[in-house]
């Protein structure tokens, strides 16, 4: 029995998506980047890009994604706590199809409620004071709600009918 779990296991692993995941935490002023690993378990602060133009700002994500073999981008949609789409979470949806018709790579959409927050909360005292940025650790935490989301669908997937 246990090999057959096994057999099961390892087929699921290649059903899996495969690549790296960009996150995007999009703003008027600065666009927060993390990348995940390749087998989509860790997400990381990569770096926070100033926004200059909109095909500036493409040709630098589509530079970020050859450099990191990226196979998916997400983008934070910034929802007002009630849930409701607001003017922010207009323009990031009209970046994100920009970026998808530009690259030609899958974009989705992500709640990113409370990231910024948990980014400030997680880097302490130094970055909180407005003295560094922490979009990209907001990207981080928004790629790893993602990915744990992603990966507790595949985990789901494993064990059921044990």
């Amino acid at each position: 029995m246990s090999t057959l779990r096994a057999n099961a296991g390892r087929a699921l692993d290649q059903n899996r998506p495969k690549g790296r995941v960009l996150a995007l935490d999009y703003g008027r002023k600065r666009v927060g980047i993390a990348v995940s690993d390749e087998l989509r378990l860790t997400a990381q602060p990569l770096s926070i890009l100033k926004r200059v133009n909109r095909a500036i700002d493409v040709g630098r994500v589509r530079e970020i994604c050859r450099a990191h073999g990226v196979s998916r981008i997400i983008v934070g949609q910034p929802l007002h706590m009630t849930g409701e789409a607001g003017e922010m979470a207009e323009e990031a949806a009209r970046f994100a199809a920009r970026i998808q018709k530009e690259l030609g790579i899958q974009v989705e959409m992500v709640d990113e409620r409370l990231t910024s927050w948990e980014a400030e909360q997680t880097v302490g005292h130094a970055r909180r004071r407005g003295s560094e940025p922490v979009d990209d650790v907001a990207a981080a935490v928004l790629l790893r709600e993602y990915l744990d989301r992603e990966n507790g669908a595949a985990g789901a997937l494993r064990t059921e009918g044990d």
